[in-house]
């Protein structure tokens, strides 16, 4: 008997649209470039609206924003950290607590346009298996790095930062970073799956701590509706988070994703034709009812 595979989301586009089945996608696409975008537009273009980086950053002179772990880091070298500085972090901090941690990831990091795109060319090359590490390993590396400040005096992760090195690249010349960034991408394409990103990366490592107190959450919603097609494995970049919301209902587990490795990227909401998925937050409120807006499912 011949098995005929369905293209990716081929069946949410057919009931929703091309332009619905990946609103999410295209709503981080803008997020990331905008993002990236407003670092580069002073050097680039001499519009100051924001000056300096993702690490530290002040807006239109007055809001300042810091990265929690480069103050984290900061503190554990004994440098005492400017006021703007740690009122930076703490925005920052309550931010992504209210809106998932690993929303960074997902919406503001350019090195998952650089993942995303491994991911992308992994599946159409229909490339299997590949090297196997477990998720605690990124964990490891993040408490490597704090331990390297504190013994160093100096913040040793920002010499090798991806996050960092990109744009400051695309300013200066990238150099050797394009070995580290090139590095990257073969990686996720042919070694390991997400593996930069899943596996490795202490930067989401550090955002996924706090993603365990987030408010918005992805839930399940219509689990029961579900119909096996797996387009929402397929798709999430931490596929472990989504079986037992979805799944679990024999167990009397939650539907809400719950897990702090959730990068809120909306893309099983995207993919998924039934509208099983939807954001909402720990109560269990909608905030996103896909059912109001678009085209409405086939019977």
């Amino acid at each position: 008997m011949n098995v005929t595979h369905q293209p990716l989301a081929a069946e949410a586009i057919e009931v929703k649209g091309w332009l619905m089945a990946h609103r999410f996608l295209l709503l981080r696409r803008v997020s990331q470039l905008n993002v990236l975008f407003l670092f580069l537009m002073g050097p680039w273009l001499g519009w100051w609206l924001v000056k300096g980086n993702l690490n530290y950053s002040l807006t239109l002179g007055t809001l300042p924003l810091a990265d929690p772990l480069a103050l984290l880091q900061s503190l554990l070298t004994r440098h005492v950290p400017e006021r703007n500085a740690i009122i930076g972090a703490l925005i920052i901090l309550v931010f992504y607590v209210a809106v998932g941690g690993r929303v960074y990831c997902s919406w503001v990091c350019p090195v998952n346009l650089v993942t995303d795109a491994a991911s992308a060319l992994r599946r159409r090359l229909d490339i299997r298996g590949g090297a196997h590490l477990p998720r605690e390993t990124r964990y490891w590396i993040l408490a490597l790095i704090l331990l390297l400040a504190a013994s160093t005096g100096g913040i040793v992760w920002e010499l090798v930062n991806p996050v960092s090195m990109l744009p400051r690249g695309l300013l200066f010349g990238m150099g050797a970073g394009w070995l580290l960034i090139g590095g990257i991408f073969l990686f996720d394409l042919f070694v390991m799956k997400r593996g930069w990103c899943g596996y490795l990366c202490p930067v989401g490592a550090f955002y996924s701590l706090l993603g365990h107190f987030s408010w918005v959450r992805v839930n399940a919603s219509k689990r029961e509706a579900c119909n096996d097609c797996l387009d929402c494995f397929t798709v999430c970049p931490e596929q472990q988070v989504i079986k037992l919301p979805l799944k679990g209902a024999s167990r009397g587990a939650s539907p809400i994703i719950l897990s702090g490795n959730c990068t809120n990227c909306g893309r099983c909401i995207d993919v998924c034709s039934k509208d099983v998925f939807t954001f909402g937050t720990r109560l269990n409120a909608t905030l996103i009812p896909l059912n109001s807006v678009g085209p409405k499912p086939l019977n």
